[in-house]
C-alpha cells in the first residue's frame, strides 16, 4: 500500500475547476439489432488490453453481483457519440470520455444525468463527481516513448528533442488527436507547461509543419500504437503511458519520457436516451469502488480517481501511474472549458492540415 500523493489531490481540485463523470462478451462490434437483449448492458470501449482489464476488474464482478451481462463494443468512435443520440439508434449505452469532449457533449445535450437511485454518491469521493452527468474513471497520460535499442547512447528527453531530427534521426508517430499533438508542439516550441492553455493555435500548427514530414503514421487506436513501437516500425511515438508500460513489462526495450506528458481524466457517462441506462449506472457505481479501480490499475497502469484505491495498489505499480507526484510535476492538463467550444473547428482545421 502507498499513501495518496498530495500533488494528486491538488490535481483533483484543479480538474474539478476545469470541468463544471453468459456474464460478459469479449470485445466485438455488435449492431443495433442485438439491443433486444434486456438483461445486457453495452459499453463502447477501446479494445485490446484496456477492455481485457475492464472485463476482469469490472464486467465479471458486475455480472456475478447483478446477473446483468456486459457486451463490449469496439473501437471507440467519437462521431457515433452524437449520431446515436440524434438518430435514436443505439449500439451502446455508456462509455468513457476525456475532459474536453465531455464538456462538448454536455453542452450538446448528449448525456444522461447520474441516476442517484442507483449510484450512491455518498460513497464516491466528492472530487470525482464532475457535475450531474459524469463520474471520474481514471487518469491517462500521452507521453513521448522511444526505442532504447535505436538510441543506445540516450534518446530524446523532451518534445524539443522529438522535433530534433538531426540529433535524433528516425521515424516518428503521433496520435491523430489534434489537441494533444498541438499542445506538445507548443512545448517543443518553448512554451512552459502552465502556458499551453489557452493555446496559440497558429503557433502550434506552424511548429507541427516542421515535424509533419517525419511522421510516418498518425495512429488511431491504442493497439495500433503498441504494434508500431513494439515491432520497430517507428523509433519514437506519442502514446498512452500505460500501453507503453505494458510493452515494457513484456520485454520491449522502450523508455517513457514523462517530461511534457498530457495528463487528463476520463469520465464515465451514459448516452442520452440509452436503452439500458439504469444498468449502465449500476456498473459505473461498481467501477467507482476503490477495490475495483485498483484491480483495473493493477492490470493496466492508469491512475485511479478514487484515492482509497491506493490501499489496494502495490508500491511498484503505483510508481508507474500518471498520478505520482513526480509524473504530475512534468505534465500539463487540458483546459476543458477552453477546448469545448473550439473542438469542432480545431478538428476541421487539423483534418485539412493532415490532408495537405
Amino acid at each position: 500500500m502507498v499513501d495518496v500523493p498530495s500533488p494528486w489531490k491538488r490535481r483533483l481540485s484543479r480538474r474539478s475547476l476545469l470541468v463544471g463523470a453468459s456474464a460478459f462478451a469479449a470485445p466485438s462490434l455488435i449492431g443495433p439489432a442485438i439491443r433486444a437483449q434486456e438483461n445486457t448492458v453495452y459499453m463502447n470501449t477501446y479494445g485490446g488490453s484496456w477492455t481485457n482489464a475492464e472485463i476482469e476488474a469490472y464486467f465479471k464482478p458486475f455480472t456475478k453481483e447483478t446477473g446483468i451481462a456486459v457486451r463490449a463494443i469496439t473501437p471507440v468512435v467519437a462521431a457515433k457519440r452524437k449520431a446515436q443520440v440524434v438518430n435514436r439508434i443505439y449500439e451502446w449505452d455508456f462509455s468513457t470520455i476525456d475532459s474536453g469532449e465531455y464538456e462538448q457533449a454536455k453542452r450538446e445535450g448528449l448525456l444522461e444525468p447520474i441516476d442517484t437511485s442507483v449510484v450512491d454518491l455518498s460513497k464516491i469521493d466528492k472530487g470525482n463527481i464532475i457535475d450531474d452527468c459524469a463520474i471520474t474513471a481514471v487518469a491517462l497520460s500521452f507521453a513521448l516513448v522511444y526505442r532504447k535499442d535505436k538510441y543506445p547512447k540516450g534518446g530524446p528527453k523532451n518534445w524539443a528533442d522529438f522535433w530534433d531530427v538531426k540529433q535524433f534521426p528516425g521515424s516518428r508517430s503521433f496520435n491523430n488527436r489534434p489537441w494533444t499533438a498541438l499542445g506538445q508542439a507548443l512545448l517543443a516550441d518553448g512554451v512552459p507547461l502552465d502556458k499551453v492553455y489557452p493555446m496559440d493555435l497558429d503557433r502550434a500548427f506552424k511548429k507541427m509543419n516542421e515535424i509533419k514530414p517525419h511522421v510516418k503514421v498518425w495512429w488511431e487506436q491504442n493497439t495500433q500504437a503498441q504494434q508500431l513501437i513494439r515491432d520497430g516500425e517507428v523509433d519514437m511515438i506519442q502514446m498512452p503511458t500505460a500501453r507503453a508500460q505494458e510493452l515494457i513489462d513484456q520485454g520491449s526495450p522502450l523508455e517513457i519520457v514523462w517530461n511534457g506528458a498530457e495528463t487528463h481524466w476520463s469520465y464515465w457517462f451514459v448516452s442520452k436516451g440509452a436503452p439500458h441506462a439504469k444498468a449502465a449506472w449500476k456498473l459505473i457505481d461498481l467501477a467507482s469502488r476503490p477495490d475495483r479501480q485498483a484491480a483495473f490499475c493493477n492490470l493496466l497502469p492508469y491512475g485511479p480517481s478514487n484515492p482509497d484505491a491506493f490501499k489496494f495498489i502495490d508500491a511498484a505499480t503505483a510508481e508507474k501511474l500518471p498520478t505520482t507526484p513526480e509524473h504530475l510535476a512534468e505534465a500539463f492538463f487540458p483546459d476543458a472549458h477552453w477546448l469545448a467550444p473550439r473542438l469542432d473547428a480545431m478538428k476541421e482545421r487539423w483534418t485539412e492540415w493532415i490532408a495537405t
